[in-house]
């Protein structure tokens, strides 16, 4: 195996997770004017996956392993690492979250966890009749309520319906992307991110 991930590869890969985003862009445009909410947060939640991943990309110190994922990547094959014993383990979609929330501070995981309640089906499908951000836990509520706050402005406090929470999901998409072009662009250029709290 190539010791670097070939361009080619890199190519492909940042082709498609734009292609990718692009379409999260464009159908975020629909949903918001629709007002399909659980849509809307389906899609939030589909551009952060792409970001995980770009950025679990991106924190492989061994050139080998990132040509690896990479070429895993583009020819549709799952992701593995390779185990102490030799052998292979795929993945985990918390791997990646797990990786990427010690890039950010903590919103990562919250808005991952949410989005996936709307990517299966859940009882958080049921908001016309159940304020799903009411379902959540205070804590967690109070969370979200302040990063809110603090990436897009405006008075947003926990005790906000899930409609009036729901109106800044294309603000947050439009976060989430700039970060992954970001992200995609150190990827093209062989780089590897540093922590921080606001990109």
């Amino acid at each position: 195996m190539s010791e670097e991930a070939s361009a080619d590869d890199v190519a492909w890969f940042c082709r498609q997770v734009r292609a990718r985003s692009q379409e999260h862009e464009e159908a975020m445009s629909v949903a918001a004017q629709r007002t399909w909410l659980s849509i809307a947060v389906g899609i939030l939640r589909q551009e952060l996956d792409s970001m995980v991943r770009v950025i679990f990309l991106l924190k492989q110190h061994d050139p080998r392993l990132r040509a690896r994922l990479l070429r895993q990547a583009v020819s549709g094959e799952i992701w593995t690492l390779p185990t102490s014993n030799g052998r292979s383990r795929r993945v985990t979609d918390r791997d990646m979250v797990d990786l990427a929330h010690t890039l950010h501070d903590g919103w990562i995981r919250l808005v991952y966890r949410f989005g996936c309640s709307f990517i299966h089906l859940s009882n958080l499908h049921d908001y016309h009749s159940r304020d799903p951000f009411h379902g959540l836990p205070q804590e967690e509520r109070e969370d979200i309520a302040r990063y809110l706050r603090q990436y897009h402005g405006g008075p947003v406090s926990a005790e906000l319906t899930f409609e009036e929470i729901a109106a800044y999901v294309p603000k947050v998409l439009g976060k989430i992307a700039s970060n992954l072009e970001l992200y995609l662009t150190d990827l093209e250029r062989g780089l590897v991110p540093q922590r921080q709290s606001v990109r």
